[in-house]
């Protein structure tokens, strides 16, 4: 009788926490999948927010995001791990009577890089570095799951010898949040 009451609470508690109010705080986690050019990788970001008003929020994302492309055979290898943290807003076309909401974002931060090449056992090397960037992303909301499309705008790695990586890609992420109070 004790779990069944339990089991009740929680999911009247997950369903009465519907969305935003102004002056609440959540805090979102996002897992999915980073499409690179050629190929691909994982993708995972932490992302508390404060409600601006009921149909925004700004907040901090923290990041990080790892893939791997044209890789031609087990000796060519072209891969990139990039970390984030990004300042973001959030618009959410929701008009408070449901709990499902459409939203587009956007960010600007800095992206800390690690880039490999290898062609063959002749060239191998390894680069880092820092860049400011951007994320512009749209989804939907249905109550506190979170689906979207993000593309993150990276500057390229340059190495030596004319080669080059590209960084930007495109995230698919599903996710939740907790927090954040109730749609009016």
């Amino acid at each position: 009788m004790k779990n069944i009451l339990l089991i009740a609470i929680m999911v009247l508690g997950i369903t009465s926490l519907s969305a935003q109010e102004k002056g609440k705080v959540r805090v979102g986690l996002d897992l999915g999948y980073a499409f690179a050019t050629d190929g691909g990788g994982a993708l995972v970001s932490l992302e508390p927010k404060y409600n601006l008003t009921d149909n925004s929020n700004v907040g901090l994302r923290i990041g990080l995001a790892a893939y791997v492309r044209n890789i031609e055979s087990d000796i060519n290898v072209d891969a990139s791990v990039n970390s984030n943290v990004l300042a973001t807003y959030d618009y959410y076309f929701n008009k408070g009577n449901s709990s499902t909401s459409p939203f587009l974002g956007a960010g600007l931060g800095i992206y800390s890089l690690a880039s490999l090449k290898s062609d063959s056992f002749i060239y191998d090397e390894i680069d880092t570095g820092t860049e400011f960037g951007g994320m512009i992303r749209g989804g939907v909301e249905l109550g506190k799951l979170r689906l979207a499309l993000e593309y993150n705008i990276v500057p390229k790695t340059d190495f030596p010898l004319g080669k080059s990586v590209k960084n930007s890609y495109l995230g698919a992420s599903i996710g939740f949040y907790l927090g954040g109070g109730k749609w009016k």
